[in-house]
């Protein structure tokens, strides 16, 4: 066993200690394992919502977009800063509502809005549809880890398997108290590791940022820059609007704006997370680099970047340190979205059809529900060929479509219906749903738009379908109902 392995396995031990010892002296019912006892001040928050957002995507994904496209790898920087200034004004909101109402999931909010225990599941079905693709992208990331940083003494199919298990156990063990304080320490750790390897690697094998990028222009022209079609500026902008207004409808990003103290916390925050961001840059200037040191890669392997890049130049007790961030970038993510799922598939797909089942009794379907999502995310990641980057996309397409009915129930005077809302996320759902399957495009479906317009992302028909048919089904059910 060499001092790589070692070391990643002594970060998993110490997560997995941590976990256990934040549930001391806590009764682990359903409020405390998915939202904390609503007691997290604004540091906890922050690093619970920085661990969401800061994932094995952001480690290996984002240095592979920038191996691989270059410039639109950008996106990612942008998104997630601006939808930090959408948090300061929807979050404090939301939070506000959850707990005057004793929400405890993102699907509570809908019901709890709207009066229909049935619109919360298929929100929560939606949650979960989306999450798994995103769990997978966390347990690829963390094979991709494990394998390469153990030089190839354990291959990826086991890592994946490990991986599973020990998430499982932590999440079922230490809940949503486990994830908030080893995020403290992962937070630390890629804060370092990235900034080191981001600084590093550019002045060691160019000479400094400028040398490095001149490279590539030389080696790769205009790869730099947008290109004019496809992942153009166009592409890009729509990209990035898309991905803002899905940001907080993900069901374990919604659900943890529930565990604040107070709403000063996210304004806090708002005005903190823009800077923390920036630190995408060190894993972009990774991914450049690696670009003329380790040719070659293509499809699903651009997300080796990183790590093979590190793996050429630092002796293997470094490797090891960085295998155990890049660990830690997995599990409290993992940990969050399979909690959430396996709430979602109690609380709110479960219950409404046994109203009679206590608390107590679906905190353990809860927790029995984890190994079973887990088992399910392992299947589709190893039998799933393609980048972290496509996979996080198509997630959001589906996540997105929440987010019409959810603006408007935050108005006073509502005007869309339950059945608007349910028939809206549906018929969103369903141009994704077919989008997807058939690999369609704006050009493709609309070939004599001009380019500009045919790069938009395809993920606004499906925003626009469901704001038509929310609108529509509103204005016919609202009739009906007054009619009545």
């Amino acid at each position: 066993m060499n001092s790589a392995l070692i070391i990643i396995l002594l970060f998993l031990v110490a997560a997995i200690f941590l976990g256990i010892r934040s549930t001391k002296g806590k009764d682990m019912n359903l409020e405390q394992w998915t939202v904390g006892g609503r007691g997290f001040g604004a540091v906890l928050v922050f690093v619970l919502m920085a661990g969401e957002i800061y994932t094995t995507f952001s480690f290996l994904g984002g240095s592979g977009w920038a191996y691989g496209k270059g410039a639109p790898a950008l996106y990612v920087l942008i998104y997630i800063s601006l939808s930090y200034v959408l948090s300061y004004w929807l979050l404090p909101v939301i939070w506000k509502y959850a707990r005057d109402h004793k929400l405890v999931s993102q699907p509570d909010f809908f019901v709890s809005k709207y009066k229909s225990p049935y619109l919360g599941v298929l929100v929560a079905a939606v949650g979960v549809i989306a999450v798994i693709p995103v769990i997978v992208v966390q347990l690829k990331g963390l094979g991709i880890i494990v394998s390469q940083a153990s030089y190839g003494a354990i291959s990826m199919p086991a890592a994946i398997w490990m991986g599973a298990i020990s998430l499982t156990l932590y999440v079922m063990i230490s809940g949503i108290h486990g994830s908030a304080w080893t995020a403290v320490i992962k937070d630390i750790m890629m804060l370092a590791v990235i900034g080191f390897l981001g600084i590093y690697l550019p002045f060691h094998y160019y000479g400094g940022y400028g040398p490095m990028f001149e490279a590539v222009n030389t080696a790769k022209p205009g790869f730099l820059k947008f290109p004019e079609q496809g992942l153009s500026v166009t592409w890009f902008i729509s990209t990035v609007i898309l991905l803002v207004l899905g940001f907080y409808m993900w069901p374990q990003v919604f659900s943890s704006s529930y565990t604040a103290k107070n709403a000063k916390v996210f304004r806090k925050n708002a005005i903190i997370s823009p800077l923390y961001t920036l630190m995408l840059l060190f894993v972009f200037f990774v991914g450049f680099a690696a670009i003329l040191k380790v040719p070659g890669l293509s499809g699903g392997d651009v997300d080796l970047a990183l790590l093979r890049i590190s793996i050429q130049t630092f002796d293997p007790w470094f490797i090891g340190i960085i295998g155990g961030a890049g660990l830690l970038t997995a599990l409290v993510p993992g940990s969050m979205l399979l909690m959430s799922a396996s709430t979602l598939l109690a609380k709110n797909i479960y219950k409404p059809f046994a109203p009679q089942a206590s608390e107590a009794r679906i905190a353990r379907l809860a927790k029995s529900f984890v190994p079973v999502v887990a088992l399910i995310s392992v299947y589709f990641t190893l039998n799933g060929g393609t980048t972290l980057s496509t996979i996080i996309l198509m997630g959001y397409s589906l996540m997105t479509q929440l987010f019409p009915s959810l603006l408007f129930s935050l108005k006073k005077n509502n005007f869309v219906t339950k059945q608007g809302a349910a028939w809206g996320i549906v018929a969103g759902i369903i141009v994704v749903a077919y989008i997807t399957i058939s690999g369609s495009t704006i050009g493709t479906l609309f070939p004599s738009l001009p380019q500009q317009m045919k790069d938009i992302n395809v993920g606004f028909i499906a925003l626009l379908v469901n704001f038509i048919v929310m609108w529509a089904v509103s204005m016919l059910t609202k009739k009906n109902s007054v009619s009545a």
